[in-house]
C-alpha cells in the first residue's frame, strides 16, 4: 500500500511539533512564581542531597535533571520509585529534598516515596500538570505546569509535557548554580572527560615547566642551542632579573640571517610579546596564537606580568582536545 503522506507532510508536523513545545515554554517561562523561589530555597537549605523521582517518561527526565543537578554543584541522586517501594528508600534520608515529577500527579508507582518523606519529614517538591492532585496536595513546594497541549493531536504522547519538566529541572539547577556562584573551574571538576572537559581545560593544566629562557647577553649561538635543545621553536629572552623581555621565533632568525651568529639574544629579539595566565582557559591560549599566527605562548604569572611560569604549545592543545 502507497503512502499518500509527502516530505511536505513530514516536515509541517515537524514544525508544528516544535513550535507547540516552543510555545509551552514561553508559557511556562511566564507562569514561574513563588512556588519556583520556594523550591531554589529548600534545596539550598537541604544538608543533603537532592532525590529525584519519577516513573516512565517522567522517570528519563528525573534522570536527566539529577545528572545536571550533579555537574552543576548540588549533590542529586535518582531513585526509581519502583525499586524505592522494595528497599532503596533507605537511601533517602532527614537531611535531603525529595524532587517528584508526575504529569497526572496520581502516579500510583509514586505513593510509597511520597508517603516515605511525610512520615519522615523530608522536604517534598511536587511537580504535576494538575491542580489538586495527590502529588501537589501533598508536597510542600508545589509547582504547577500550565496547561498546554502535548504535541501530538490525540494529546495522549507525553512530549509537550515532558518538555516544559525538563526545562523547568534546568532553571532549578542554574538559579542554584548562579547563586552558589559555581565557577568554571569547579565545573571543570565534574567534567574531566571528552570535549567539554578540554574546553574548560586551564593554561596550567597543559604549560610545560622545563622552560627555553636566555639572558639578553647570551651570543645567538647559545641561544640557538637553547632553542633547538628545548624543541618548542621559540626561546625567551629574559633581564638581569629574570623577568621576560622577549622571544626569539624561527621568524627572527630569519630576519637577522646576515650576521646572526654575532649578535646577542637582546638584538634579535622581539620585545613584548603576547603571554597568557595560567588560571586563563586554554581555550584562550589557543585563540591568541591562531590570531597572532604564532605556535606558543609564555605563561607569566599573575597575567600581564613578566615572571614567567610557563610555556603552552599548539600541540599541547591539540593533544588535549582543545583545538
Amino acid at each position: 500500500m502507497t503512502s499518500s503522506i509527502t516530505d511536505d507532510d513530514f516536515l509541517a508536523t515537524g514544525r508544528r511539533v516544535i513550535r507547540r513545545e516552543s510555545e509551552a515554554l514561553d508559557l511556562l517561562a511566564d507562569h514561574l512564581g513563588d512556588s519556583f523561589n520556594a523550591a531554589v530555597r529548600t534545596i539550598l537549605g537541604a544538608r543533603g542531597r537532592v532525590i529525584v523521582c519519577g516513573m516512565g517518561k517522567s522517570g528519563h527526565i528525573a534522570r536527566k535533571i539529577t545528572a545536571t543537578f550533579a555537574s552543576t554543584g548540588t549533590p542529586a541522586q535518582f531513585v526509581h520509585p519502583g525499586e524505592a517501594s522494595h528497599g532503596d528508600l533507605g537511601m533517602v534520608t532527614q537531611n535531603d529534598v525529595a524532587l517528584v515529577l508526575s504529569n497526572s500527579g496520581e502516579t500510583p508507582e509514586l505513593a510509597d516515596i511520597i508517603a516515605h518523606t511525610r512520615r519522615f519529614a523530608i522536604p517534598l517538591i511536587g511537580v504535576a500538570s494538575r491542580d489538586g492532585s495527590t502529588l501537589l496536595r501533598q508536597s510542600d513546594v508545589a509547582i504547577l505546569l500550565p496547561p498546554a497541549q502535548e504535541a501530538c493531536d490525540t494529546g495522549i504522547v507525553p512530549t509537550t509535557s515532558t518538555t516544559m519538566t525538563l526545562a523547568l529541572g534546568d532553571a532549578l539547577a542554574i538559579a542554584l548554580m548562579e547563586h552558589r556562584q559555581f565557577t568554571p573551574d569547579q565545573f571543570r571538576v565534574f567534567h574531566p572527560g571528552g570535549k567539554l572537559g578540554a574546553k574548560l581545560a586551564l593554561v596550567r593544566h597543559l604549560m610545560h615547566s622545563d622552560l627555553p629562557l636566555v639572558p639578553e647577553d647570551t651570543p645567538m649561538s647559545e641561544a640557538l642551542l637553547s632553542m633547538s635543545q628545548k624543541g618548542f621553536g621559540v626561546v625567551g629572552v629574559t633581564d638581569a632579573d629574570g623577568y621576560l623581555e622577549g622571544v626569539i621565533t624561527d621568524g627572527d632568525l630569519r630576519r637577522h640571517m646576515d650576521g646572526l651568529l654575532s649578535l646577542t639574544a637582546a638584538q634579535v629579539m622581539t620585545r613584548h610579546p603576547r603571554t597568557i595566565g595560567p588560571e586563563s582557559l586554554a581555550e584562550k591560549a589557543v585563540a591568541v596564537m591562531n590570531d597572532k599566527k604564532i605556535t606558543s605562548l609564555f605563561v607569566v604569572d599573575p597575567e600581564g606580568s613578566r615572571q614567567v611560569v610557563g610555556l603552552i604549545h599548539i600541540h599541547d592543545c591539540l593533544r588535549a582536545g582543545v583545538a
